[in-house]
């Protein structure tokens, strides 16, 4: 049976002698430090940029080097891009690991497809959140914590579940709970939603886009109400408190007569098969690979793809839409030149998973200093 952790199972007390050092300041790293610090624990952190330093120096934290403070903690959480991470680990920190460190993963992807290996005197835990950076904190803040992934993949001290569930407390998760999983199931669970469920999502709304405003229906109406109006998310906000069914039995008869009765039409089994299809380049390492490759290269692929979604048209009026809907909106929307740039090593990027990062403390989910 799976097992949900809850406030009562964390101990904040086993962490009172030890040092905990953070590596990273970015989309998870920072909401991580803060929420640990506002339970009282102390928090240094390893920064591997100016920029960071400066942020995590001006939020009134400790800041020196990714290899002092794994010299100094007893206990790393590692919460950078995946794609970064391995180098980051291999450098400046596996060099100064000792019996009885710990090291944290905000996600499972490095260690599952084996870019980085612990060695065997360490104990290895996961605490990997289900929602965004910026959640993490938000969340933690209103009291309500989040909803996390938690795991111990090597346990050589005898301790690892007790210092993985004081830190979970710690960041403020075990308000909400904890759900025990193993490493790698994470790991593909993470992958599988980034890249069948949010993929056939996006395509399904930009497809009903073209195809209504193709028909003649004012731009500004049809965005509004595929998502910028906000009854899908409070749809889903529903259903992620009350389950899918009830959510879709709270709208008109007429609404449910129509979405139950067409449920059949567009359960294609090709959707199946390309799901099918996608777990399994998660599941046997294909995408790893493809993904190394692609962060070895240069991101060539990734730079041609965003490139290609940033030249649709639909952005544009999007933005126009929200700039219709909402007049004294802060700056920082659509920008056909930058939305989609890479954000390389830049430790305070969105990452769009749980990546972690600061990954996964948060899609995209895989990196950030994330």
């Amino acid at each position: 049976m799976t097992i949900v952790y809850h406030e009562e199972d964390g101990d904040l007390e086993h962490l009172a002698d030890k040092k905990i050092a953070v590596i990273g300041y970015g989309n998870l790293g920072r909401p991580a430090a803060l929420n640990l610090r506002d339970s009282g624990i102390n928090v240094l952190i390893g920064a591997r940029a100016v920029d960071t330093s400066v942020h995590a120096a001006s939020d009134g934290f400790r800041v020196i080097s990714v290899a002092e403070a794994a010299q100094q903690a007893q206990i790393i959480m590692l919460l950078i891009p995946d794609e970064v991470m391995p180098q980051v680990y291999l450098e400046q920190v596996a060099p100064y690991l000792s019996r009885g460190d710990t090291l944290i993963f905000g996600n499972a992807y490095n260690i599952t497809f084996g870019f980085i290996e612990p060695p065997p005197f360490v104990d290895v835990g996961l605490i990997a959140p289900r929602t965004l950076g910026d959640a993490v904190r938000a969340r933690h803040e209103a009291g309500r914590g989040f909803y996390s992934f938690v795991a111990v993949g090597q346990d050589a001290s005898g301790g690892a579940w007790k210092t993985v569930l004081a830190l979970a407390r710690g960041v403020g998760s075990l308000r909400a709970g904890a759900i025990e999983i193993a490493f790698e199931q994470e790991a593909h669970l993470d992958l599988f939603i980034q890249q069948a469920v949010l993929p056939a999502f996006h395509h399904m709304v930009i497809t009903a886009a073209r195809l209504l405003m193709s028909k003649g229906y004012p731009p500004e109406a049809v965005l509004t109400e595929l998502y910028i109006g906000g009854e899908f998310t409070d749809y889903l906000s529903r259903a992620a408190q009350d389950g899918l069914l009830h959510a879709l039995q709270l709208g008109s008869m007429t609404s449910q007569y129509g979405t139950f009765s067409r449920l059949d039409r567009f359960g294609d089994l090709k959707l199946e098969r390309l799901m099918e299809v996608t777990l399994e380049e998660i599941t046997t390492g294909a995408f790893a690979r493809e993904w190394a490759k692609e962060y070895s290269d240069g991101y060539p692929r990734l730079d041609k793809l965003r490139k290609s979604q940033s030249d649709m048209e639909v952005w544009e009026l999007e933005q126009q839409t929200l700039d219709m809907l909402m007049p004294f909106r802060e700056e920082g929307g659509y920008d056909n030149n930058s939305q989609f740039a890479p954000n390389r090593d830049d430790e305070t990027a969105f990452d769009f998973d749980n990546d972690d990062d600061d990954s996964r403390f948060a899609p995209p989910k895989r990196g950030d200093d994330h």
